[in-house]
């Protein structure tokens, strides 16, 4: 597959879903660059789960401040040189926010979100993944980061369900919607083959990727 069309792809989904493995092989095999959230590299992330209302505004603003720059320089640079794959789009941000975030300290975000002025980059295309509850949560327990292990159904339910919602309304870029339930790209290189042939065929600025079992 030729990255004529898509020189700049986006994966993205709920925690679990498989986005950072994707972007890695989608990376790989187009000759491409990453651009990754870095999840690890947030110090409130860890307390943010043992104290979600305590550190939730921190949590969110480091993921801001970083992912900004991050975008920013992908701007600057030669984004056109070799093509890059994401793991983060940036609205999803406002996404974690929305739901972790009370009144005023979400009031103080769109503050500083706004100052920001974002100049980020339109996506070629989305590859926003699916999965359900349960198979997120067995993911998550699979990969072992410890500071994870406090997440339960209920958040992950409401995390899919925020991210659902706002995919319904998308409309910024070309948007590929794949049901990960019956695909391992991260293990299945017939899997990946499959997406990239998806990926190829992509004429309208929305459709689906759905494996039956």
């Amino acid at each position: 597959m030729s990255l004529a069309r898509f020189r700049y792809l986006v994966v993205e989904g709920p925690i679990g879903a498989g986005k950072t493995s994707l972007t890695h092989k989608l990376a790989e095999r187009l000759g491409a660059d990453t651009l990754l959230e870095n999840a690890g590299d947030n110090p409130f992330l860890p307390r943010f789960y043992q104290e979600p209302k305590r550190y939730a505004l921190p949590t969110q603003l480091h993921f801001l401040f970083d992912r900004s720059r991050q975008l920013r320089d992908l701007a600057q640079g030669d984004l056109f040189r070799a093509g890059t794959v994401s793991d983060f789009l940036i609205d999803k941000d406002m996404l974690f926010a929305r739901m972790n975030l009370d009144d005023d300290e979400f009031e103080l975000y769109q503050k500083v979100y706004a100052d920001l002025a974002l100049q980020a980059p339109t996506p070629d295309l989305v590859i926003y993944l699916q999965a359900p509850v349960d198979a997120l949560q067995e993911r998550v327990r699979r990969r072992g980061v410890d500071y994870e292990r406090s997440m339960d159904a209920d958040y992950l339910q409401r995390l899919a369900n925020t991210y659902s919602e706002f995919f319904h309304r998308y409309e910024a870029a070309p948007l590929l919607i794949v049901n990960t339930t019956n695909l391992n790209f991260a293990d299945s290189e017939a899997d990946l083959e499959l997406l990239l042939e998806r990926m190829s065929k992509m004429r309208g600025p929305r459709e689906f990727f759905n494996r039956a079992a």
